[in-house]
């Protein structure tokens, strides 16, 4: 199976610097093609968010081509590659926390995070970045919102304890399309907006998905969006 897909990646217009990392990472090997993608929003209100996102970003990076790849060479079940993540989740939050202490700072980050080998899709969720399943005109939000408002969030990746993921299942089709983005990507504009716009049966080339997100990202921040605005799309083919 083959994948389109495409990243957007804007710090905004009134933010100092970017907060936000997003990750995508495709290669064909001799078990199918595998990709991984992930979107993590560095907590603004906490000391070096854009370390802190940056780091996961980076260790899911490392965490594909050693791991992951070692488990696909010798085929195993999809339940043993969720536990490999998850105990990189684990390892994380025990390193943030004591980089935290020896800092005598608070840092934190959302991770979303999905894996797709041949037509089975994985995801870890933490935080209120989000996960939608595109399908023609049809959307579904595959995780929750882990946060009591848009300020406050009740579970992430950082200094302040040790979170279970959120995990997903599922077949991604051809024709249809996922897409991970942070909370600043999709506050301004609604559902019926992403669905349209975003809408897999009228997208036939990468380009076209980047113009897209592009004008989706430009609409939030006409309409006043001044977090930072991150995204990747995904669609079958």
């Amino acid at each position: 199976m083959r994948y389109m897909t495409n990243v957007y990646w804007n710090k905004g217009r009134e933010a100092e610097i970017n907060q936000d990392s997003a990750l995508l990472q495709q290669v064909l090997t001799g078990r199918g093609r595998v990709l991984l993608a992930a979107v993590c929003d560095g907590m603004g209100g906490l000391s070096q968010g854009e370390a802190a996102s940056g780091y996961v970003a980076e260790q899911l990076r490392d965490w594909f081509y050693t791991e992951l790849f070692a488990m696909i060479r010798k085929n195993k079940r999809y339940w043993v590659i969720r536990r490999s993540l998850d105990r990189l989740v684990f390892h994380m939050q025990e390193q943030m926390k004591q980089y935290a202490a020896q800092e005598e700072i608070s840092l934190g980050t959302t991770m979303t995070a999905l894996v797709v080998w041949e037509r089975t899709w994985l995801l870890w969720h933490l935080g209120d970045s989000r996960a939608y399943r595109l399908r023609g005109q049809r959307m579904e939000q595959l995780t929750e919102d882990h946060a009591q408002d848009e300020r406050k969030l009740t579970k992430c990746l950082g200094s302040f304890g040790s979170f279970t993921p959120q995990h997903g299942m599922g077949v991604l089709k051809p024709g249809e399309g996922i897409l991970l983005c942070t909370d600043g990507f999709r506050r301004r504009v609604t559902g019926e907006e992403l669905r349209e716009v975003l809408n897999p049966r009228e997208l036939a080339e990468e380009e076209q998905i980047g113009r897209r997100l592009k004008e989706i990202g430009e609409t939030c921040m006409k309409r006043g969006e001044t977090d930072n605005l991150s995204a990747v799309y995904i669609k079958g083919e």
